[in-house]
């Protein structure tokens, strides 16, 4: 149901969401979004110039979305189990609160023209940097082993949790901080370096 609270534009792009992440990008048309929003379909071109512009919006602010999520954490100065901890959560919880745009990132991304998908290609390397990193100071530090691969660590973290969007739904029996608690004990069990204690 589209909340007509909202300005149209956003009325637009949570439409867009839904549909997209329920359809598909290139199984929505123009026409579907106007039944959706209760509009004539050449009425919409008024608002929007097309469906990528659309899509390209959605990932921008999906992306600043887990830009303003994360990237506090780099300068925290908290151990590196709890900041990787946190992280998850956070990633986690950037999901769950935005299910059909999450979706729409993670799944329908790959249609965006050149231009825009370069941007989105190189925001992904910029979040694996920062997993990465994240890693790599727990190894600094003595709380994960020495003999981890940076990059092949946070390329499971990052497995972790970007795909919670293909089975989590929010309202069921666990919470965005039990799943990302889950993820990280069953991780951190296979990080920590021998003998080594998680920070309380």
């Amino acid at each position: 149901m589209t909340d007509t609270s909202k300005p149209r534009r956003e009325q637009i792009l949570d439409s867009a969401s839904r549909l997209f992440s329920e359809r598909g990008y290139h199984a929505t048309s123009m026409r579907d979004l106007a039944g959706e929003l209760g509009m004539q379909g050449g009425s919409l071109y008024a608002h929007i110039s097309g469906k990528e512009e659309l899509l390209i919006e959605i990932v921008n602010q999906a992306s600043g979305q887990f830009d303003e999520a994360l990237f506090t954490l780099r300068d925290d100065p908290r151990p590196a189990t709890d900041k990787l901890r946190e992280a998850m959560f956070r990633h986690i919880r950037v999901v769950a609160d935005n299910m059909d745009s999450a979706t729409v990132f993670f799944h329908e991304w790959k249609h965006l023209s050149p231009e825009a998908y370069a941007r989105v290609t190189s925001w992904r390397d910029t979040i694996d940097q920062f997993y990465r990193d994240l890693v790599t100071e727990g190894m600094d530090q003595g709380e994960f082993r020495a003999d981890l691969d940076p990059k092949m660590t946070a390329n499971l973290i990052l497995s972790a949790v970007n795909w919670a969007y293909t089975w989590y739904r929010p309202g069921g029996q666990m919470t965005p901080r039990d799943v990302a608690d889950r993820y990280a004990d069953m991780l951190l069990g296979g990080l920590h370096a021998p003998g080594g204690q998680e920070p309380a």
